[in-house]
């Protein structure tokens, strides 16, 4: 895969396939060289701990698993709805910015 990842850390996504379709949140992290994304309540998962430091009883922790970001569509911040991204220099300032395939307007 060589393609570049048109998500960034603290958009609000919309899961578009998988066990949890439908269910939308904010990006926590991502993984540019699995093509993964952690969003938050998304794909939690029961993590079982032994005692340590951080965690003295230890027991059974839920916390985010990753979700490919092919499985991932962003919400556009206006309208509230699911767009596709796109990226296109910006004509004042020369530099690329993302934007709505949907409405065209420049997604910050």
């Amino acid at each position: 895969m060589n393609t570049k990842i048109k998500l960034k850390k603290g958009d609000m996504v919309k899961v578009i396939s998988g066990n949890s379709r439908g269910q939308e949140g904010k990006i926590l992290d991502i993984v540019t060289d699995k093509y993964r994304a952690f969003v938050e309540g998304i794909n939690v998962v029961s993590k079982h701990t032994k005692p340590n430091q951080k965690s003295p009883k230890g027991g059974i922790l839920k916390k985010e698993a990753s979700v490919h970001i092919s499985n991932l569509m962003l919400i556009e911040p206006g309208t509230g709805k699911p767009t596709r991204v796109g990226r296109k220099k910006d004509t004042k300032s020369g530099k690329l910015v993302r934007f709505s395939k949907k409405t065209g307007e420049v997604i910050k």
